[in-house]
């Protein structure tokens, strides 16, 4: 595909758009040379915002990828979107549909964000913002608090893991390990089995920071991109992860940032299993 006949993607939502865009990210990650651009519409609740939305759609062939509640709006957009033979796919109507049976109860059909707010909501507003003051070591204080605890070299993805796992409720904390540097105390004072090391292949991390160099307008022949200095750095920090056999570590090389915090959790959810089990033996 070239970039002067580009495949578009509309998403259109009546709340966010949060729930179909990631859907189709996800989705997208199977075609990493697709080249496919993704348009997103949010907040469209009438029949008057959405029409120009599909129209367009139809004219440049974009497939529509859509999240509506409203069973009205609904209709109007399956309808169009028949009349105009719009690829679409209607990712939450049917689910609704098949709830509503299951359950054996009408939906309430409000969009997300026009739902009263939650005590998780809440909660996730709070790890955010614990995840941004604790971000590349800045609080180690707030490690004893942390749910999670990144601990890798610059560059493995630590903030934007955060950043993910923090919109999941989680508390997390992150701290780059400096070759050479003894972490803070900090680290040691809290509870081990939420430490969770990252690395990474030595060729994907050069070239991950000499991105970052030329991003910054910064020479690539600094230390922190020349591939031997970088190869002590992750000698230095496999070195520091055998020190703590306890701490899980995760390499990220070629990983999407979604598909590690799926790696994170589990290796969550496996150290609650066991810590439930224990419990469990002393009763």
């Amino acid at each position: 595909m070239t970039t002067d006949n580009p495949r578009f993607i509309d998403v259109l939502s009546d709340s966010t758009g949060e729930t179909a865009e990631k859907v189709v990210r996800a989705a997208l990650l199977q075609f990493p040379q697709a080249g496919a651009i993704t348009r997103l519409h949010t907040r469209v609740r009438t029949k008057e915002a959405a029409r120009p939305v599909l129209e367009r759609a139809a004219r440049e062939g974009a497939l529509v990828v859509f999240t509506v509640v409203s069973p009205e709006l609904r209709e109007f957009v399956h309808a169009m979107t028949a009349e105009h033979r719009i690829e679409a796919m209607d990712v939450i109507g049917s689910l609704i549909g098949k709830l509503g049976t299951f359950l054996d109860r009408e939906p309430i059909n409000l969009p997300s964000a026009m739902l009263p707010l939650s005590e998780e909501y809440f909660r996730r507003i709070e790890a955010v913002e614990f995840a941004v003051k604790s971000d590349d070591g800045k609080e180690p204080r707030n490690f004893k608090k942390a749910d999670v605890i990144l601990v890798g070299v610059s560059r493995t993805s630590k903030t934007p893991l955060s950043t993910i796992l923090a919109q999941r409720g989680l508390r997390v904390a992150n701290i780059p390990l400096v070759l050479n540097v003894e972490p803070p105390a900090e680290l040691y004072e809290a509870p081990q089995d939420r430490v969770v090391g990252l690395t990474i292949g030595l060729e994907q991390l050069c070239e991950i920071r000499q991105a970052r160099l030329r991003q910054l307008g910064m020479p690539s022949e600094t230390n922190y991109a020349m591939r031997e200095h970088v190869r002590q750095e992750l000698e230095y920090a496999a070195r520091f992860f055998r020190k703590h056999p306890e701490w899980p570590v995760v390499d990220v090389t070629g990983r999407a940032i979604e598909e590690t915090a799926v790696i994170i959790l589990e290796h969550m959810k496996e150290r609650d299993d066991r810590a439930k089990a224990a419990r469990s033996s002393l009763l």
